[in-house]
C-alpha cells in the first residue's frame, strides 16, 4: 500500500513539471490560433524546427537555452513571413481560411519535415550541458533536472506573455484584433500589423520551446506527429487565448499522463484526447473560456 502511495506521489510531481513543458509547447498555439483564429497545423513542425536549430548551435558550442535564445529573434521574423504569406494567399483576398487554411499549413508542416530528415536523417539528435543528466534528489525522490529547467523556462515565458498580453497596448490590440477588428481601426491600429507581429511572438516562443524539446528527450523529425495532439488539447481544453489556463491546462494533462502510466503506459498517448473529449462534454469553451 505503501509503494502504491509513492508510486502516485512520484507520479504527480513529474506530471506537474512535465505538464509545464507541455504549456511552454504550447503557449505560441495559445497565441496564433486561440486569439488570431489561424488554424496553425504547422506548430509542432516549427517545435522540432526549433529543436534541431537549437541542435546545430550546440554543435558549434552553444549551451541549448543559450541558442533557444538566439534563435527566438529568428522565429519572430520567420513568424511574421508566414503569416504575411497566409494573410496574402487566404485572408486578404477573403477567401474561407478554414479547409484552405489547415491545407496550407498542413503542406507546411509536410515540407518542414522533409527538409529536416533531408539535412539531419531519420537518427534521434540529443544535446548535453551540465543540467542535462543531473538529478535533484529529494529524500527517496530523485528529480531529473531538465525538467526543473523547463518547469523553471516555462513559467517565465507564461508570465512574460501575460503581462505583455495584458500590460501594453500592443497586448491589449491582439486580445482585441480577434473579437472586433473595426474597433481597433477606430483606435488607430492596423489589425493585420498586429496579427502579423502576435504571429511573430507565436512563432519566436517556439525557438525556446525547441531547445526545451531537445533538453528534456531526444529528438527525431517526425516528433511533430505525437505534439499535434498535446498541443492544440492544451490550447482547447484552457479555453482558446487563456495564457494562465495553457499553464494549468499543462499541467492536468501532465500530471494525467503519469498517472496513467501507472496501470499502463500504453494508454499516455490518448489520454489527451480523453481528456478533451470528457472537458468539452462538460465545458465546451474550455475550462478559462468565456
Amino acid at each position: 500500500m505503501s509503494f502504491d502511495f509513492e508510486l502516485l506521489r512520484d507520479a504527480i510531481v513529474f506530471g506537474l513539471l512535465l505538464g509545464c513543458f507541455y504549456a511552454a509547447v504550447s503557449l505560441g498555439l495559445s497565441v496564433a490560433f486561440g486569439l488570431l483564429d489561424v488554424p496553425h497545423l504547422a506548430y509542432p513542425a516549427f517545435l522540432v524546427l526549433g529543436s534541431y536549430g537549437t541542435y546545430m548551435l550546440y554543435t558549434l558550442g552553444f549551451d541549448p537555452l543559450v541558442a533557444g535564445v538566439i534563435l527566438t529573434p529568428v522565429f519572430f521574423v520567420l513568424g511574421i513571413l508566414m503569416y504575411r504569406i497566409y494573410y496574402e494567399t487566404f485572408e486578404k483576398r477573403g477567401a474561407d481560411s478554414g479547409v484552405r487554411g489547415l491545407a496550407f499549413f498542413f503542406g507546411v508542416m509536410f515540407i518542414i519535415e522533409v527538409a529536416i530528415i533531408q539535412m539531419f536523417g531519420v537518427d534521434q539528435r540529443t544535446v548535453s550541458a551540465s543540467y542535462i543528466g543531473r538529478s535533484l534528489e529529494i529524500g527517496e525522490m530523485r528529480i531529473p533536472n531538465r525538467l526543473i529547467v523547463a518547469f523553471i523556462v516555462a513559467l517565465v515565458i507564461a508570465a512574460t506573455l501575460y503581462l505583455y498580453l495584458s500590460r501594453t497596448f500592443t497586448g491589449r490590440a491582439i486580445r482585441a484584433v480577434a473579437q472586433d477588428e473595426g474597433a481597433l481601426r477606430l483606435m488607430g491600429a492596423n489589425p493585420v500589423a498586429i496579427k502579423q507581429w502576435a504571429f511573430g511572438i507565436a512563432t519566436a516562443t517556439l525557438a525556446l520551446a525547441g531547445a526545451l524539446l531537445i533538453i528534456v528527450a531526444p529528438i527525431e523529425p517526425t516528433l511533430d506527429r505525437a505534439y499535434i495532439g498535446r498541443t492544440f488539447c492544451v490550447v482547447v481544453m484552457a479555453g482558446l487565448g487563456s495564457m494562465g489556463g495553457t499553464l494549468i491546462a499543462g499541467i492536468i494533462l501532465g500530471v494525467a499522463e503519469e498517472v496513467v502510466k501507472i496501470y499502463g503506459a500504453s494508454w499516455a498517448p490518448a489520454i489527451s484526447f480523453g481528456l478533451l473529449l470528457v472537458i468539452l462534454a462538460v465545458r465546451p469553451q474550455g475550462l478559462f473560456g468565456r
